[in-house]
């Protein structure tokens, strides 16, 4: 098995990762210092070296230095009570595989640790690694490998084979136009036209002059004879964005274009005939629109002949890694950077969050800490996580605000849920630091503890509660 130095001046650090790692198989040696550790280096090969920064006389990143000097493909991860950016980029900058502020979590550092070693037996960058993984899930620009991904991806070939019209559901931002696209490029109409229109964003005077086209003369403005985008999507594939969106008069023209297959342009008398197939999509509840009369009934069964429903980014989290290195390198090569890895800690902070804009707002994330990152990998200081919660607090002074529905609640379960909001929102804020999300929250740290362990959030994986203020 893989050997293993680990190095810190905290004799329960030390003793800790000592029995965690040798459960897990590896060999292991410690250090008290960082002294120590170069002299044990000097006279010793390690597969994998796990050291604190901030030590006494010899501190962490010498030990990094002297590493890399004695032993380049060792691999190093760094660990510190005290985790800032510019000592993450001057770890990065001297090798360091990736950096974790305490407290960490066990399961955390497993999945760090097995990461390292194998990149460091395969002899790749773990970037390339990455890419490779990104790569190998790609499907017509479809980027995962969740289960329910996975049985979407498998029908896409048969419902592409079909004519029958989709409807593919969602919420805002989880690539319903992807899957739309990837169902024309493996349709017969490939060769076609694929035409796009968001429903929601052209005016209701003008959605059915989109569709349909008009004649000169038809209405003010129209000075000219113009096509519409059921013509320009002629023996190809028509994608109705925010469908729900379309006024009752256009569902009507909508319902016989797609029964027909023909229809009349804004203003005009001849029949016009199209070989066109709907993909539509929507964020909304379709069958409520139309038991509240919104939605026209039969319009819907004809859209709706085949559906795809696609889940939100939360229900799928072990696809945040991927979608998040596919974008990280996007970025990466438009903004001519050389970022090729996330932080394990800023990757934890991803997958904890909940993504209420799903892969859309993902996307931002990457997007702006690429930006804004000013060393090789993507460190927690440059995520940008909304803060959106349905409860509002505004500061410890001001009560919170909450409205009590007609038939009334149950308060014990509303209250534990805010209680349990506040709690993740504090530990969020201070990315974990328990001390600090306790003095947030206007509380001793012992109740703190109580409250954690109330909801099952403290939990065993952690570490240490609090490292000792004095190191």
């Amino acid at each position: 098995m893989a050997s293993i130095l680990v190095v810190d001046d905290e004799h329960s650090m030390r003793e800790f990762l000592e029995i965690m790692l040798h459960k897990e198989g590896y060999q292991v040696a410690t250090a008290a210092g960082g002294g120590e550790a170069i002299n044990i280096l000097k006279k010793k090969d390690f597969d994998l070296v796990i050291t604190d920064i901030r030590m006494k006389e010899t501190d962490g990143l010498q030990v990094l230095k002297k590493c890399k000097e004695l032993h380049p493909n060792t691999v190093v991860i760094m660990i510190s009570a005290y985790a800032s950016t510019s000592t993450a980029v001057e770890a990065m900058k001297w090798g360091a595989y990736d950096y974790l502020p305490k407290p960490f979590k066990v399961r955390e550092i497993k999945t760090v640790i097995q990461d390292a070693l194998a990149t460091a037996q395969s002899h790749e960058p773990q970037e390339k690694a990455a890419a490779d993984t990104v790569s190998a899930t790609h499907y017509h620009g479809i980027v995962g490998e969740s289960p329910e991904l996975r049985k979407i991806l498998e029908l896409i070939p048969r419902i592409a084979a079909a004519t029958s019209n989709v409807l593919i559901t969602g919420e805002s931002g989880t690539g319903k136009e992807l899957i739309a696209k990837a169902i024309h490029r493996e349709s017969p109409r490939k060769d076609k036209p694929f035409v796009v229109v968001n429903c929601g964003s052209v005016p209701e005077t003008l959605i059915e002059s989109e569709l349909f086209g008009h004649k000169k003369g038809s209405f003010t403005g129209a000075t000219a004879t113009r096509s519409g985008l059921f013509e320009a999507a002629d023996k190809g594939t028509l994608f109705l964005d925010e469908m729900a969106e379309l006024p009752p008069p256009v569902q009507v023209k909508l319902l016989r274009a797609v029964q027909e297959k023909t229809f009349k342009m804004v203003g005009g008398s001849e029949e016009i005939s199209v070989d066109v197939r709907i993909i539509s999509a929507t964020n909304r509840e379709l069958e409520r629109e139309v038991m509240d009369g919104m939605f026209r009934e039969d319009l819907y069964y004809r859209l709706n002949v085949i559906n795809i429903h696609m889940p939100p980014l939360r229900e799928r989290p072990d696809e945040i890694p991927l979608l998040a290195q596919h974008f990280l390198e996007k970025y990466s090569d438009q903004m001519g950077k050389d970022i090729r890895k996330i932080s394990a800690y800023a990757l934890d902070l991803l997958k904890s969050y909940n993504f209420p804009g799903n892969i859309r707002e993902l996307e931002n994330i990457i997007e702006r800490s690429v930006a804004l990152e000013a060393s090789n990998i993507v460190l927690p200081d440059s995520l940008t996580l909304s803060s959106f919660k349905q409860t509002q607090v505004q500061s410890k002074t001001e009560s919170v605000s909450l409205t009590m529905p007609q038939e009334g609640i149950d308060l014990d379960n509303v209250l534990g849920q805010l209680e349990k909001d506040l709690l993740e929102q504090a530990l969020e804020r201070t990315r974990g630091a328990k001390q600090k999300a306790a003095e947030l929250l206007g509380i001793s740290f012992r109740s703190f503890r109580y409250r954690l362990a109330k909801y099952g959030l403290g939990g065993d994986d952690d570490v240490m509660e609090e490292e000792k203020k004095a190191e």
